[in-house]
């Protein structure tokens, strides 16, 4: 990553562009994709929205869905360990195109984690955006190291924001269509996905899903974040994170250009008093109890979704964001007890149905034949602990008491002979 581009890697994301005055020039130079942006937007949004409830639910695999990010080159060895605790069966590695010299680390990673599904992020810099004869050369070689043993690859992240290297969507889609003939002559098995938009910007997204190029993707990406907001739940524009869910999973089921997967491949909030960690200002952050019931609660909303196909939490080891901390030694935060047991309880979960009553969420599922309600409420609220019933604490410890404090931790209520 050449200048003016500088990866920060305090965050792990590309400091801000300082030059503003190359920043304008580029702009300048992709105008008339900017305005098929907005063209396509005109016409591709109002249309979603209306086919919205047309949209029929998938049958979401919980023991695939839940994805944990990692940092392969950040200790290793005990991500590894961490990573079999935690239970998950689905691993997002981020890949730097412009450090192809760690390509056999990264290859030697993937081996040690065994039969897990690898999601693998291929994160551009301007030089391979500029250069597709080098983008194709680097992809090739990504390709023939990993070849059998990658699941699917995300092709190019963080698209609407120029400090990742893209300065239009085009220049996003040339860009994926040099990965797409690439695979089409040489690796037919491989699995590409894209377009890796952030946050809730479909705009960018419809222009990824509805043009002219000719290539597929064999699933959507989507870098979901709603922290900004605060709460999961907290409205945008009118949208709360089911809405936003519901309307880019009917943008991918009506685009020509895809199959029907979504995949939310970075999600998180950062933790207060963190910096230089974390991504965002002191503004956005929470204390730790809030990141881990807004974590919960966001995989509890995507998941009832059912049309998210996996979820990836970003990311495991992280000061400014993680479920650990390792800025003195190793500290897991609250929020790693939760996260374990959310995939121990949901690993074999069958979604029934979300009932949403004045602020108050019951997410009904079957679970080993059994019935399992996970209940919050943003508003405080109490309910009567039945003899039938084996209530849990977000981190899994057995409650007892006879009034449950239902509230914006989330209480999993494990139903004995619900017929």
């Amino acid at each position: 990553m050449n200048k003016p581009f500088i990866w920060d890697d305090f965050s792990d994301q590309p400091s801000q562009l300082r030059d503003k005055a190359y920043k304008k020039k580029m702009r300048k130079n992709e105008f008339f994709s900017l305005v098929k942006t907005v063209f396509t937007a005109l016409f591709v949004l109002p249309a979603a929205l209306t086919m919205i409830p047309f949209i029929k639910r998938k049958e979401i695999h919980s023991s695939t869905f839940f994805s944990m990010g990692v940092d392969f080159q950040k200790e290793p060895k005990l991500t590894l360990e961490l990573l079999d605790e935690l239970g998950v069966e689905r691993v997002l590695l981020r890949f730097k195109l412009w450090e192809m010299s760690t390509l056999e680390q990264l290859k030697d990673f993937i081996l040690a984690c065994g039969n897990k599904k690898i999601i693998l992020k291929v994160l551009q810099d301007r030089e391979h955006v500029e250069d597709l004869q080098l983008l194709e050369k680097d992809l090739r070689t990504l390709f023939v190291a990993l070849e059998g043993h990658v699941d699917m690859y995300e092709i190019g992240s963080t698209i609407n924001r120029a400090k990742w290297g893209f300065f239009s969507v085009d220049e996003y889609n040339r860009f994926y269509q040099t990965a797409y003939n690439l695979r089409e002559k040489e690796f037919p098995h491989a699995k590409l996905i894209g377009s890796g938009v952030i946050d809730f910007e479909y705009h960018f997204t419809a222009h990824t899903l509805f043009n002219f190029f000719k290539y597929r993707y064999d699933g959507i990406s989507a870098l979901l974040y709603v922290d900004r907001r605060g709460a999961p739940e907290n409205m945008q524009m009118g949208f709360d994170l089911s809405d936003k869910i519901a309307l880019l999973s009917t943008m991918v089921w009506l685009s020509p250009k895809t199959k029907n997967l979504l995949h939310i491949t970075e999600t998180n909030w950062p933790v207060t008093g963190t910096a230089p960690y974390a991504p965002t200002s002191e503004h956005e952050c929470v204390d730790e109890n809030s990141y881990t019931d807004f974590m919960l609660r966001y995989h509890f909303l995507a998941f009832a979704s059912q049309q998210v196909d996996s979820l990836s939490w970003h990311q495991l080891i992280a000061p400014g964001y993680g479920l650990v901390d390792n800025r003195e030694g190793i500290r897991k935060r609250s929020a790693y007890d939760a996260y374990k047991f959310m995939v121990h309880t949901l690993k074999n979960a069958q979604f029934l149905r979300m009932d949403i009553l004045r602020s108050y969420y019951i997410l009904q599922c079957l679970v080993d034949e059994k019935l399992l309600q996970i209940h919050w409420s943003l508003k405080p609220s109490t309910l009567k602990n039945e003899e039938r019933f084996e209530v849990f604490s977000k981190e899994g410890k057995l409650i007892t008491d006879e009034i449950l404090q239902i509230g914006a931790s989330p209480l999993y209520i494990s139903i004995k002979d619900a017929q």
